[in-house]
């Protein structure tokens, strides 16, 4: 049978649904409810979250299952949290509507295997775009900076004093070791934008055999508007390729954001949606990748 544009999207989503369902396994177990899974983090870092269960064959998901996954992610002390892409699971968006909770919808974009390498920082201005490893001093802030920017959207009053602060306390309640340990393991590649041993600008990407996903990457409110985040991401791209990584890919904030990442050779192939309580008790740590 020939292959056709059809075809090789749903192959395409098939090979994301099945990452999506691979990469919390290296921190997390699994508990299923039936047609929904969800993944309980074991040790250090932010929460995982639940989403259909491809083991379930016929599709069907009701409100109540996704009732019963709440109640036990509240049991666990944990954000009731549901992502999944749209397209591969159809009836779980009115499921989780019914039983309550809100759909945020991201466009889901695959890096383009033609797409040329993003833009080389010349480093005029004392900033340098590299990878992190696990043992370099700018790693804290590398880890630090990400939720100083999804913390405040737009141009915001965050600045070196607050990174300073929130590098510090990495450096101290054992979040830098874990993130070291999962980086020493392959598990996660760290890039950023570093200026005098700081990180203004920092993500990653999880590969997973010959696909990876980038995620979390944000730049300090006060060094935005400076092309910091398009750069990260282009070094992280080229850290994946260099790595063997065919399939990249990103979940974007919104359509803006998502226009960014078009002029890196990143295309919308599907749409990625998370669902939440309208009011969560906590801020929920962005996956999408932030400019």
């Amino acid at each position: 049978m020939p292959t056709t544009p059809h075809t090789d999207t749903a192959k395409l989503l098939d090979r994301l649904d099945h990452y999506y369902d691979a990469v919390p396994r290296s921190a997390a177990r699994v508990e299923d409810f039936g047609p929904l899974r969800l993944f309980v983090r074991e040790g250090q870092g932010w929460p995982y979250y639940a989403r259909p269960n491809p083991s379930w064959v016929d599709g069907t998901v009701t409100a109540d299952d996704v009732r019963r996954v709440r109640a036990r992610q509240r049991e666990l002390g944990v954000p009731e949290s549901f992502e999944w892409i749209a397209e591969t699971a159809p009836a779980l968006r009115a499921a989780v509507e019914a039983a309550g909770l809100t759909v945020h919808e991201h466009p889901l974009l695959v890096l383009d295997p033609e797409a040329p390498p993003g833009p080389t920082p010349d480093g005029t201005d004392g900033t340098v775009v590299r990878t992190v490893a696990p043992d370099d001093p700018v790693l804290p802030s590398a880890l630090a900076v990400p939720h100083l920017a999804f913390q405040e959207p737009g141009t915001g009053l965050a600045g070196l004093p607050e990174l300073d602060a929130a590098a510090h306390a990495r450096a101290h309640d054992g979040s830098t070791r874990h993130a070291a340990e999962r980086m020493r393991d392959g598990l996660t590649r760290v890039a950023a934008a570093v200026a005098d041993g700081r990180a203004l600008c920092a993500g990653q990407h999880q590969p997973v055999g010959d696909i990876s996903e980038i995620v979390g990457v944000g730049t300090l409110p006060t060094a935005r508007r400076r092309g910091l985040a398009r750069a990260v991401t282009a070094t992280l791209v080229a850290d994946a390729r260099a790595r063997g990584v065919e399939t990249v890919f990103l979940s974007a904030g919104d359509g803006t954001v998502a226009r960014v990442y078009a002029g890196l050779g990143f295309r919308t192939r599907a749409t990625a949606l998370i669902a939440e309580p309208a009011e969560p008790a906590e801020p929920a740590e962005p996956a999408a990748p932030g400019a």
